[in-house]
């Protein structure tokens, strides 16, 4: 529960327009004050948000034993404890469709606003064969499972405005720093050392993309 109230805070406060309970809690707790200039809480109780942007790459776990807590990865950005029932990406993120159809339930059910995926893809190592293609087709496994649970999420009732991947072009990864890290559909020919000709090549996700465009989100 604490940690899906670090995750949910900022957004609580954005949809509801008032700090929740357990922060004015955790200020207390921790000594801090919030300033307020007059009419503050009324701006922000009309200032909320009409629908709720997310991103999701993949799910993480914890735990309340310190032994557990001493071999947590990190995952280039968030902390988490190991979860050894699903794959992970050659960055220790978790590759778990099923964890994206819970959280837009999740969403939905604690704001009733519509939600729009604003990020979702998976980071890896793209090879060039020697005929100077890219066969990612682990990447297009994993848009195909997340596409088909923000289908389910769909049918659970979930209103979801929007999907963007993330991202369209091979860029520097802002998680770890590196170009090898690839997220794009198109490839770009640079290194982590900046060696490279920027040549693009449209990887196989690239097609397989442009037909699920093409015909409304179908991924077979």
């Amino acid at each position: 529960m604490e940690k899906d109230r670090e995750s949910y805070f900022f957004i609580d406060v954005q949809s509801r327009g008032q700090y929740p309970a357990y922060a004015h809690r955790f200020f207390k707790d921790h000594g801090i004050t919030i300033e307020m200039e007059p009419n503050d809480e009324e701006i922000l109780k009309e200032g909320t948000v009409d629908y709720i942007g997310f991103s999701y790459y993949s799910s993480r776990t914890t735990s309340t034993d310190p032994e557990v807590i001493k071999n947590m990865i990190s995952g280039n950005v968030f902390g988490s404890v190991s979860n050894p029932y699903v794959p992970k990406s050659e960055w220790g993120w978790t590759i778990d469709p099923k964890g994206f159809r819970i959280t837009a339930n999740q969403l939905y059910d604690r704001y009733q606003k519509p939600l729009f995926v604003v990020e979702n893809g998976l980071g890896a190592v793209d090879e060039l064969t020697p005929w100077g293609e890219i066969n990612d087709d682990y990447r297009i496994d994993y848009f195909r499972q997340h596409i088909d649970e923000m289908a389910e999420a769909m049918e659970d009732g979930v209103e979801i405005l929007g999907y963007t991947s993330w991202g369209p072009i091979d860029l520097i990864s802002a998680s770890s720093g590196e170009m090898k890290k690839r997220y794009g559909y198109i490839y770009v020919d640079k290194d982590n050392k900046g060696n490279g000709t920027l040549k693009r090549i449209k990887k196989n996700s690239f097609y397989w993309y442009k037909k699920v465009i093409e015909t409304k989100g179908d991924v077979r």
